[in-house]
Formats: C-alpha cells, structure tokens, sequence
C-alpha cells in the first residue's frame, strides 16, 4: 500500500510579496492623487497664463 502524504503549506506570519506590492501600490497612488489634488489649482492658473500669452501661436514675442 502506497500512502501519499500531503504537505500542508506552512503559513507565514508576515504578508505575502503581491500582498506588500498592492499594499505599496495603493500607498503611491494615493500619495500621487493628493498631490494632484494639492497642485491643481496652480495648474489650472498656469495654463490660463499660457492661454492669454497665445500659446504655441506666440512664437518670439514672449521670450
């Protein structure tokens, strides 16, 4: 008679790779759309600027 023995997996205490990889995922994305949020009104004023001076149309006027 053949016995087969199954070893059972031992689990680890501590979190798997792809666990501490979302985990780092969700932190950076986070972090990355606070900063947007943050920065987001410069943004909108710096393109306004950009418009008013005429863009890529200007050409040479504003150095």
């Amino acid at each position: 008679m053949h016995i087969v023995m199954r070893r059972r997996r031992a689990r680890r205490a501590g979190m798997s790779g792809r666990r501490l990889l979302m985990a780092q995922a969700a932190l950076v994305g986070s972090l990355a759309t606070a900063l947007l949020v943050k920065e987001f009104p410069g943004i909108v004023r710096e393109l306004r600027i950009y418009r008013m001076t005429g863009g890529l149309r200007a050409g040479h006027r504003y150095p």
